[in-house]
C-alpha cells in the first residue's frame, strides 16, 4: 500500500481536515485517492458522522459511506468502549482487509485514526499496533495551542520507539486567535520529523483551497 496514516496528539486537533487536505493535494498530483475513517464514534448535531462525510467527498473518486468507514458508533467516546456498549468487538483483521481492499482501487490510501496514537481498539492492541501492521508512513497532526509541545513530543516518541515510518507533522489552528507564544517555535526545535505544513484557522475549511499549503516530500512516489 502507498499513502499515509494520519494520527494526532489528541481528539479535536483537525485530523479530518488534514486528511481531506492531503487527499486534495495528492489528487492535484494526478493520483486516485481513498481517504478512509475506518473507525468513527460520535454523530454531529445533525445526526451524521461528519468525519466520514467529509472524507468520502474529498476522495478521488468520491466514496460511499460504506467504502469510507468500517465501524461506526453513535456515542462520542473511545471506540473500544463504544463497541463494548453495543456488544461488538473491533476486529483487527477486518480493519486491515478493509484498508487493503480500498488500496487496491486507488493509487494512494489515507487512513485517519480516532483520538491519539495510543487509543485502544481492543484488548491488547491500539492504533500504534495497527499502524505498524499497515506500514504506512505516519503524519502527526498537532494543534498549535498550549500544551502542544509536550503532547507532540510524547506522540513522536511513541512513533520513534517502535521505529514506525514517519513522514512528518502538520500544525493546525482549530480555533481562532494567535497560537500560544513560543508554541510553533518550540515544536520546530523539539520535533524530529519535518514540518509538512501549517493549516490556518478557517471557519469553514476548504481542503481543496488549503492543499497548496502542504509541503509533501518530492519523493512522494515512495509513500
Amino acid at each position: 500500500m502507498r499513502g499515509y496514516f494520519i494520527t494526532g496528539t489528541d481528539t479535536g486537533v483537525g485530523k479530518t481536515v488534514v486528511t481531506a487536505t492531503l487527499a486534495e493535494a495528492l489528487a492535484q498530483r494526478g493520483w486516485r485517492v481513498a481517504a478512509l475513517k475506518p473507525v468513527v464514534s460520535g454523530r454531529d448535531v445533525q445526526g451524521r458522522f461528519e468525519d466520514v462525510e467529509r472524507l468520502r467527498r474529498h476522495s478521488h473518486p468520491p466514496l460511499s459511506a460504506a467504502e469510507c468507514n468500517c465501524y461506526a458508533f453513535d456515542e462520542p467516546i473511545a471506540p473500544h468502549w463504544a463497541a463494548q456498549l453495543h456488544g461488538q468487538v473491533i476486529q483487527r483483521a477486518r480493519l486491515t482487509a478493509f484498508v487493503q481492499q480500498a488500496a487496491c482501487r486507488v493509487d494512494r490510501v489515507l487512513v485517519e485514526g480516532a483520538g491519539g496514537l495510543l487509543v485502544p481498539l481492543g484488548d491488547g492492541w491500539d492504533y500504534r499496533d495497527w499502524a505498524a501492521e499497515l506500514g504506512l508512513p505516519l503524519v502527526l497532526v498537532v494543534a498549535l495551542r498550549l500544551g502542544a509541545i509536550n503532547h507532540a513530543r510524547l506522540t513522536e516518541e511513541a512513533i520513534r520507539v517502535r521505529a514506525l515510518p514517519y513522514a512528518g507533522w502538520i500544525g493546525t489552528q482549530p480555533e481562532p486567535g494567535t497560537p500560544a507564544a513560543g508554541t510553533l517555535e518550540g515544536l520546530r526545535a523539539c520535533l524530529h520529523g519535518p514540518l509538512l505544513g501549517l493549516l490556518p484557522y478557517v471557519e469553514r475549511p476548504d481542503p481543496k483551497a488549503l492543499a497548496p499549503v502542504l509541503n509533501l516530500p518530492l519523493n512522494e512516489d515512495n509513500c
